[in-house]
């Protein structure tokens, strides 16, 4: 699984020009399945996404997570995050999970990221979608 954060101060996502979610300050994140992702692994990502590090003490370190912030979530599927882009001009999606397989568990990530976190939204997977945002830093990380 390869998940990119980004720290933002906002982020919405419009679904055929419709407003579909929408955070004020937290986290965006952007989630790729590879073939061996399961529901451990979803398990084990959340927990890491509502206790990294990347929001500003007193003393401006990056020591807070979301959780201590009472920030927010967007979780956000993205296929092309598991591409092989190593050779050539073309991505390749071989290392990709089967997007059944990538539907079911992005579907258990925002059960379980809702109930560890109530403050948790999330696009549709496989919509076509637009993602607008504030980077607050930027700051922006790949968790895998």
């Amino acid at each position: 699984m390869i998940v990119l954060i980004q720290r933002v101060s906002w982020a919405r996502i419009s679904i055929g020009g419709e407003t579909h979610a929408e955070i004020g300050n937290g986290l965006l994140a952007l989630v790729g399945f590879e073939r061996e992702d399961d529901e451990a692994a979803v398990g084990r990502m959340v927990d890491r996404l509502l206790s990294y590090r990347v929001f500003a003490d007193a003393e401006d370190k990056m020591n807070l997570d979301l959780k201590t912030i009472s920030g927010e979530l967007l979780l956000v599927s993205q296929f092309t995050l598991a591409a092989s882009t190593s050779k050539g001009l073309r991505p390749g999606f071989s290392g990709a999970k089967a997007p059944a397989e990538a539907e079911r568990l992005f579907a258990h990530m925002v059960k379980v990221a809702t109930e560890r976190h109530p403050a948790t939204q999330s696009g549709i997977f496989a919509a076509s979608m637009q993602v607008s945002l504030e980077n607050d830093g930027p700051v922006t990380f790949i968790l895998r």
